[in-house]
């Protein structure tokens, strides 16, 4: 079949053809710009900083979406980073860590927060408290709150809330809950022994000023003799004091940090031979079961001399005269336990769990006469926490007591000792 076209109508119908590519070409150039357009502001939305607007066509400006596009995967990745590093900054913190948003839910606790807000015992409390305040910061507040938990353990916890602000409003809330039970305790044992250590100096100070006076006035050489004497004493009362606390506080801060391999029987010697003029001066003999030569312990050695030294002392004081102290050690497992053991008036239940603390004393009227200074044994048991020991007590009242020095065993203890002794 042949078509044959008049060649009158050539020249419309190439017109006509004409006016559709116009038409055509118009509909791209439009669609190209309109997508120019579209990619341009695509990239002006994700760029922080865009340069100025270019005519570069398509081409150009797809590749310039592409440059932004990359820049914003790169900034989204630096900030999981930084969130990464702040999530693991508050984990590690020792406080807890609750946040919430505008509305008031919870975004983020850290390990702390969960344990303390945890809705069980008393912890449901510190989980109220927790959402009052939130809601205190989202109303724009600060709040402060401290809540006492009876546990066990007893706890006193101290909340603080915080409103999260930008630049127009409150944008969530902050709590930090901090456990301040430690601190609390720190302070009463310092306000203690501020008030303690007073105390004790001041005593022998009043009495000296007061002998020194009266001492002035004195023609009789007897009586000046005695005044002189006390003098002497109370003065070496006050030397007591100090000394103990020095060393005490050398103890406590470990500046004798060196640790030799010690053998058991020479710390029992020379702890008995420091403490025997003030025991037979007393009355109280000490009778000493030597320890085996291989016991040993690693430690300072004269940290280890004072503890067990303190140890006797203290036994000769509250001992009856002619009543004997007795000293012995002996291998009970992995450890060295030391015993000091006394047959004097022996220490009252409820006095058992304070004995250790600085100035406490079970008597305190016989304390005047025995001239302690109280830090003994404290000082027993920083030198024992300081080699990774324990001092323990049993007492009757009436019948005595028993002091364990409980230290780890050294080198140089056969191996078939512990079976053989721990019978």
């Amino acid at each position: 079949m042949t078509i044959t076209i008049d060649d009158r109508w050539l020249p419309y119908a190439l017109g006509g053809l004409g006016a559709v590519l116009l038409v055509v070409a118009a509909l791209w150039v439009r669609r190209r710009r309109s997508l120019v357009r579209r990619v341009v502001d695509a990239s002006l939305r994700i760029e922080e900083a865009p340069p100025p607007i270019e005519p570069r066509g398509l081409d150009g400006n797809l590749r310039r979406l592409e440059r932004a596009a990359d820049r914003a995967v790169l900034q989204v990745a630096e900030r999981g980073l930084a969130e990464a590093r702040l999530v693991r900054a508050m984990e590690a913190i020792p406080q807890g860590v609750v946040i919430c948003d505008e509305s008031g839910a919870a975004v983020f606790r850290n390990e702390v927060a969960q344990g303390l807000t945890a809705a069980r015992h008393s912890e449901a409390i510190v989980a109220a408290a927790t959402d009052d305040l939130l809601a205190a910061a989202l109303r724009g507040s600060t709040d402060r709150r401290a809540i006492d938990l009876f546990g066990p353990p007893r706890r006193t916890l101290v909340l603080a809330a915080y409103p999260l602000e930008d630049a127009r409003r409150t944008a969530g809330g902050l709590v930090v809950i901090e456990d301040v039970t430690e601190r609390r305790r720190l302070e009463a044992v310092r306000r203690d022994f501020v008030a303690n250590i007073s105390h004790e100096l001041k005593t022998p100070i009043g009495a000296l000023a007061l002998l020194a006076e009266t001492l002035l006035d004195e023609r009789d050489a007897a009586v000046a003799a005695r005044l002189a004497d006390r003098m002497l004493a109370e003065a070496e009362r006050v030397g007591r004091t100090v000394d103990d606390l020095l060393e005490l506080s050398r103890i406590e801060a470990e500046e004798s940090r060196g640790r030799a391999v010690v053998p058991v029987h020479l710390v029992v010697a020379e702890a008995v031979e420091r403490a025997r003029t003030a025991a037979e001066q007393r009355g109280t003999p000490i009778e000493v079961v030597e320890p085996p030569r291989y016991l040993t312990v690693v430690g300072d050695r004269r940290q280890l001399v004072s503890a067990l030294n303190n140890l006797i002392e203290n036994g000769t004081k509250y001992s009856e005269r002619g009543s004997p102290i007795e000293v012995s050690a002996r291998l009970a497992g992995d450890d060295v336990e030391i015993d000091v053991c006394d047959h004097g008036l022996g220490i009252p239940t409820r006095d058992l769990e304070r004995i250790f603390e600085r100035f406490y004393r079970v008597d305190r009227a016989r304390s005047r006469d025995t001239g302690g200074t109280g830090l003994g044994l404290a000082i027993v048991r920083h030198v024992a926490s300081n080699h990774d020991g324990e001092c323990r007590v049993e007492s009757r009242e009436g019948e005595g007591s028993t002091f364990t020095l409980s230290l780890p065993a050294g080198p140089g203890v056969p191996a078939q000792l512990p079976r053989l002794e721990a019978g």
